[in-house]
């Protein structure tokens, strides 16, 4: 016999879903009938698949040894790279700064280097995540940025800090800000621009008009001016809604696009000029909550920036 006693990661879970994880060994089949015969018990009594289990609950588990003897794990994100650019830390979560060119989450390409990795692993070897004890909880990515976009990601450590921060995303409480260069002056030194997203799913791009389109979803993207150099300018972009490719798309939509951009831009004569990655950086986050944010109410107010901008250091350097 086995006891587990659910802690505040796995709190919240259908009984059924939080035994597949557990004990991955154990046929469904013989999980549904061990939970009708009363060889899963919960806090002594046997319970339906469904119940939500609390932090706290007693499982005992009245089933053969082998179900717990798999073959020893191999941890996949111990094979990911070590660096990390920390920008910020505490016990709920991590704010890293993504060179642009490293993945997010594992996809058809690469499957081991992977951001989500790297931290699973940093974690792992400070002692802070170990896969054995946490049933189902593993430290996860609350935004994401895609591959050739560098910037600040937020990885929470445990359960209530990605709850926390999937509601205070959702409510626009986290406010992101980006650096971009692009091509030309914009007219106006600032201005919110509103516009219709049309994504096309066989080609991963997107197209933006400025009247509604069918399958088309609202787009809104503030821009200041703060430094017009030449033919170029360099930004700082506000995302008030989050679409894909938004910045990207919407900017070259009114005849600025990134320099670097090789699905929105001019990428060919930017590649002559030494840009191999898209300039854009998503350099300072805030905090901005306005309502409980439970254990991360400390940070409301906070702001974090990168500093180190590669395409950005020479137009700041002198200011």
């Amino acid at each position: 016999m086995r006891k587990i006693i659910i802690g505040s990661n796995d709190a919240g879970q259908r009984l059924d879903k939080f035994l597949c994880k557990a004990v991955p060994s154990l046929p469904q089949s013989l999980l549904y009938k061990y939970l009708r015969l009363k060889r899963i018990k919960l806090n002594g009594k046997k319970a339906a698949p469904s119940i939500r289990l609390q932090q706290g609950d007693l499982l005992e588990l009245f089933i053969n040894d082998e179900f717990f003897n798999p073959t020893r794990p191999q941890f996949d994100f111990l094979t990911a790279g070590k660096r990390l650019d920390i920008v910020y830390e505490d016990n709920n979560l991590l704010l890293v700064d993504k060179k642009q060119g490293l993945i997010v989450h594992p996809d058809q390409k690469e499957y081991r280097d992977t951001l989500i990795g790297r931290i699973q692993r940093y974690l792992f070897e400070n002692g802070e995540y170990n896969p054995k004890a946490g049933q189902s909880f593993a430290p996860a990515l609350a935004n994401r940025i895609d591959r050739n976009t560098g910037g600040i990601v937020i990885a929470a450590k445990n359960a209530q800090a990605l709850r926390v921060l999937n509601e205070k995303m959702k409510n626009r409480e986290i406010e992101k800000y980006y650096l971009c260069l692009v091509h030309g002056i914009p007219q106006k030194r600032e201005a919110t621009l509103t516009g219709y997203l049309y994504k096309d799913e066989s080609k991963n791009q997107v197209t933006v008009q400025r009247t509604p389109i069918p399958s088309g979803k609202t787009i809104t993207t503030r821009y200041r001016v703060l430094i017009a150099d030449g033919d170029k300018a360099l930004l700082e972009v506000q995302l008030l809604t989050g679409r894909t490719h938004q910045i990207r798309a919407h900017l070259a939509s009114i005849g600025h696009p990134l320099v670097g951009d090789g699905k929105y831009g001019k990428n060919a004569a930017d590649k002559k000029e030494g840009f191999v990655h898209q300039a854009l950086y998503s350099y300072k986050l805030k905090f901005a909550f306005r309502s409980d944010a439970e254990c991360l109410n400390e940070l409301n107010g906070q702001e974090f920036t990168v500093r180190d901008v590669w395409f950005a250091r020479p137009y700041l350097e002198g200011i």
